[in-house]
């Protein structure tokens, strides 16, 4: 019988297709916003199109999703896409240390864990180890 993927990869999937799935809302929000854009927007990195930004939001919420749903089905490739949105993950948090100590910290730690199960205890699809008491184990 077949084992399914460890805690520590069901975590980190789950988390991906959580951080994927909350997105959606923020491209949504950047599609219908009216209200006036803060003047510091034109220096940032998509410049100050609000549609930009939408697209670019769920290109990398279904990204996230799709990674979600392939680290649980143990593909390598999207083991190391998942690995890389935790890095980029924990860093996009840390840059708002200054601004919400909390919820950053909070958003690095899950990053730092996420990367931890991905690296540590995924075991690609095929290559299950044996059961506890049998023979040979």
């Amino acid at each position: 019988m077949a084992q399914g993927p460890s805690g520590w990869v069901r975590f980190a999937s789950i988390v991906l297709i959580f951080a994927g799935t909350m997105r959606l809302p923020d491209s949504i929000w950047a599609f219908r916003f009216n209200g006036s854009l803060p003047d510091n927007l034109n220096g940032g990195t998509l410049g100050s199109n609000r549609t930009t930004y939408a697209v670019v939001y769920i290109v990398v919420g279904a990204l996230l999703i799709v990674t979600g749903i392939y680290v649980v089905m143990r593909s390598r490739f999207f083991r190391w896409v998942g690995v890389a949105a935790g890095i980029i993950g924990g860093l996009s948090g840390a840059v708002w240390l200054p601004y919400s100590p909390v919820w950053s910290l909070v958003y690095v730690a899950m990053a730092v864990l996420v990367v931890y199960g991905l690296i540590a205890h995924f075991e690609p699809a095929g290559t299950a180890a044996p059961l506890q008491g049998t023979p040979g184990s």
